[in-house]
């Protein structure tokens, strides 16, 4: 329950020498593991699946790529945070991910996509909202402590995405469906303890992305912006006391908390900083406070950024963002910085009435974007990028911007977000205050309510 995915690994073996788990059965640990007993599952449950397969070579890759559709997620079936994960857009991009498989493994590629080593291949809901659930189950019952909404958009991996609880964009309608999907889910796999769920959101639709029956890295963020200790209530649901006894009411509060992801980026010269399905953060802050935006500048304060309080902001947007990044590029302007754009950016900016500069791409020649960075001119960058040579293209950039410790934004989610985040900052808003006060002085214990 508390271990991640290695005691989950190691449950089976444990219970065939006869040593008792407590809490969730392996059987059901299995279950949530198992990709066709799990689809069977939700088919029960009549809950939404990306459609999806599983490759044992090469050829079948292919195939099952075109079934699924393009663009897709692809992973070996054998590794953990996400690592050598990858959105794949077509079928050339498709054969030079598994070219690079069998470069890493120094193996041909019959061998690198094996039925012992087969690939998984999920359809990618571009666009869609991805949200966090964690609840507490007994197999009778269940209480929902926390759901949590990614600023990034779904297809980042959910370690490195920044998350607002209670959901800051999400309606009552879905907050609803959501809380009826994970009790389904949760007396299904008849959890004791605690249990994660992994959804994404597109068009309406809810999709579930992953079960995990066990405690998420989620857990500690969730319980001190609701007041709870539910790691101390899971473990003793799991030593057999009912989750009834503890009289768990809906958390009502009125504050926001913001989970941030700290990345090492600086500690490994030449690593992109650009976000996607593989894990990259070492750890994690938190902000907190009465509004979404106050808390998300405080987030990122405590992760390490250097938020501007006057200046230039680049912006360099992928066509399809540009459309959305409209509202935050009047909200900076109006705040008092001055926009840079690369050549397409800055003529869509103009376009629409915004006064934007124009500024070189590396590839364009000097002076150039990594030059003004190095100059101190630029003091926030919004970079949003799709295909392989954008991606190369934009890097040195992103790189700049790290190492001259400028605040980044590598998906449009997280653009926008910081722009009402430093609206907050320049206001003033920020204060610091005890956990505790946000409870009324004071947590909940985690004991047993007393018999009536």
């Amino acid at each position: 329950q508390f271990g991640g995915q290695t005691p989950l690994k190691l449950a089976e073996a444990l219970e065939q020498a006869k040593i008792p788990i407590l809490g969730t059965s392996p059987d059901m640990i299995d279950l949530a593991e198992d990709r066709d007993r799990f689809k069977k599952l939700l088919d029960k449950l009549k809950l939404r699946q990306p459609r999806s397969g599983v490759a044992t070579s090469p050829k079948a890759a292919r195939a099952i790529a075109e079934e699924v559709g393009y663009p897709i997620v692809i992973r070996p079936s054998y590794v953990l945070g996400g690592r050598a994960m990858e959105i794949v857009a077509d079928a050339a991009q498709l054969d030079r991910y598994i070219a690079r498989l069998a470069a890493d493994l120094d193996r041909p590629s019959e061998l690198v996509v094996s039925p012992k080593r087969p690939l998984l291949i999920d359809r990618y809901l571009s666009d869609a909202i991805e949200v966090d659930v964690d609840c507490l189950a007994d197999g009778r019952d269940t209480t929902i402590v926390g759901i949590m909404e990614h600023i990034e958009e779904a297809g980042i991996h959910s370690g490195d995405s920044a998350c607002a609880l209670p959901p800051h964009s999400l309606g009552k309608t879905a907050i609803a469906e959501l809380e009826r999907q994970t009790r389904a889910l949760a007396l299904a796999l008849e959890v004791g303890g605690l249990m994660n769920v992994q959804y994404a959101i597109k068009d309406g639709d809810i999709y579930v992305l992953e079960v995990n029956p066990r405690a998420s890295r989620t857990v500690p963020f969730v319980a001190k912006v609701i007041g709870l200790p539910v790691a101390k209530i899971a473990a003793r649901i799991m030593a057999g006391e009912t989750l009834a006894s503890f009289a768990l009411k809906s958390a009502a509060f009125d504050h926001v908390g913001v989970k941030e992801a700290v990345f090492p980026f600086a500690r490994f010269p030449g690593v992109d900083t650009v976000l996607g399905p593989e894990m990259k953060s070492t750890g994690e802050v938190m902000g907190i406070d009465r509004n979404f935006a106050v808390a998300f500048a405080k987030s990122q304060i405590g992760g390490g950024a250097r938020l501007p309080r006057s200046g230039t902001v680049f912006i360099s947007i992928k066509d399809a963002d540009k459309p959305r990044v409209l509202d935050s590029a009047r909200l900076l302007v109006s705040l008092g910085f001055r926009i840079i754009a690369t050549s397409g950016t800055q003529r869509y900016l103009t376009e629409q009435g915004l006064p934007a500069g124009r500024i070189n791409k590396v590839l364009e020649g000097r002076p150039h974007i990594v030059d003004a960075i190095e100059n101190g001119e630029v003091q926030l960058v919004f970079n949003t990028t799709e295909g392989a040579t954008a991606l190369a293209d934009s890097r040195s950039l992103r790189r700049a911007a790290l190492l001259h410790k400028v605040p980044y934004y590598t998906t449009l989610s997280g653009a926008v977000a910081a722009a009402q985040g430093l609206k907050a900052y320049l206001g003033g808003d920020l204060e610091v205050r005890a956990l505790q006060s946000y409870f009324g002085g004071k947590a909940a214990s985690g004991q047993p309510e007393p018999p009536a």
